[in-house]
């Protein structure tokens, strides 16, 4: 069994190199992950569990993007996710002699955007229009139009409600 885990993760790693991001799709959906057509998918990301990840239409997700799927990640339409963004959905138990794993979905809303290398971490839902600004670490849920910066993440500002933009349709689709 952990020879098959292994080569699965080898295989997501060359997956992430490969210049075509339809082909990277195609192969992700096969995986079992939902994914829009009009979804952009950087190149050197690193995806856990892709039958337990779904990304809304015209969501970009940025390089070297990590999204840990094992406990269930959904992420909105019109998502956008700047480069080293990190997602996680499982952590260690450190209150469990064995050192177990918890695993909680993250859900982030639409017209969400993600700074880069901020954190997020299990169980969180990020609400609809939210910001969350580079390096933040988010530890609990963020409510909807919010702005958040720091470590742990807190309300610095509101966000405008009449969010109308599609982050995926200003690239070029081979990336």
């Amino acid at each position: 069994m952990k020879y098959l885990k292994g080569m699965q993760v080898l295989f997501l790693k060359v997956l992430a190199g490969i210049p075509c991001q339809s082909f990277r799709k195609f192969v992700l959906r096969l995986l079992g992950s939902q994914i829009d057509r009009t979804t952009v998918l950087y190149g050197g990301f690193e995806i856990r569990s892709p039958r337990k990840l779904k990304i809304g239409a015209n969501s970009c997700i940025g390089h070297r993007a990590t999204l840990d799927a094992r406990g269930g990640l959904t992420i909105g339409k019109n998502v956008n996710f700047s480069s080293e963004v990190m997602i996680w959905t499982a952590q260690h138990d450190w209150r469990d002699p064995m050192f177990g794993t918890i695993f909680k979905p993250v859900v982030i809303g639409d017209y969400t955007w993600l700074g880069p290398r901020c954190i997020i971490l299990p169980g969180v839902t990020v609400g609809e229009g939210s910001v969350i600004a580079a390096g933040a670490v988010v530890t609990k849920d963020i409510a909807p139009y919010t702005v958040v910066a720091g470590v742990p993440a807190q309300k610095i500002a509101d966000r405008p409600r009449n969010l109308n933009y599609n982050p995926a349709g200003q690239f070029f689709p081979f990336i």
